[in-house]
């Protein structure tokens, strides 16, 4: 009986040791698809600066249009320091229609479309866009996959008992997912 009971005991102990070592590497994973996403928005925002220069001396009436993209780009700064991901979304959304607008209005500045300054800072904060989009894909599948593993029974009592929290998804703004009027940007 007690060879059973010292068997049970065991077991238990195992699973616990196991589910918990693989919920640890399951939040780290999250943490580290959040780094991930954190190098590419710091790149983009050390990037954002210079191509506002370049804009400035081409665009001096433009300063509206300007004031916007460094507006969003503080907003997106801000909630990535914070590690607000529900700021960083809304943040991300302006900061993306702020760059249409700025890249709409370049469209009148056939100097500045010219310029190869301009040219390599707009390919890179596009190719830098397309690469945070591929990395907040990752970030959501791990934040999913840590969600679920925490609030799946037996995993949920392991979570419970030594503090697993859920984490937050990288959502998309309505209006990030809608379809542009390409035509709307030209015209402005």
């Amino acid at each position: 009986m007690v060879l059973l009971l010292l068997t049970i005991l065991a077991v238990i102990v195992f699973y616990c040791v196991v589910t918990y070592n693989s919920l640890v590497s399951i939040k780290n994973n999250v943490s580290k698809a959040w780094a991930n996403i954190d190098v590419l928005l710091k790149q983009r925002h050390d990037e954002l600066p210079k191509l506002i220069d370049t804009c400035k001396s081409y665009m001096a009436h433009e300063e509206a249009t300007l004031e916007k993209v460094i507006s969003a780009r503080m907003g997106v700064d801000a909630a990535r320091q914070t590690h607000n991901v529900a700021g960083l979304s809304q943040s991300e959304s302006a900061l993306a229609a702020s760059l249409g607008g700025l890249y709409a209005v370049v469209e009148n500045y056939p100097d500045l479309k010219a310029n190869q300054t301009f040219i390599n800072l707009q390919q890179r904060i596009t190719g830098l866009e397309n690469q945070i989009a591929d990395r907040r894909e990752f970030y959501n599948d791990s934040v999913n996959t840590n969600n679920v593993r925490i609030e799946q029974f037996p995993d949920l009592i392991v979570a419970k008992l030594f503090g697993f929290e859920h984490a937050e998804m990288l959502q998309f703004s309505v209006a990030e997912l809608k379809d542009l009027d390409v035509s709307a940007r030209f015209s402005a």
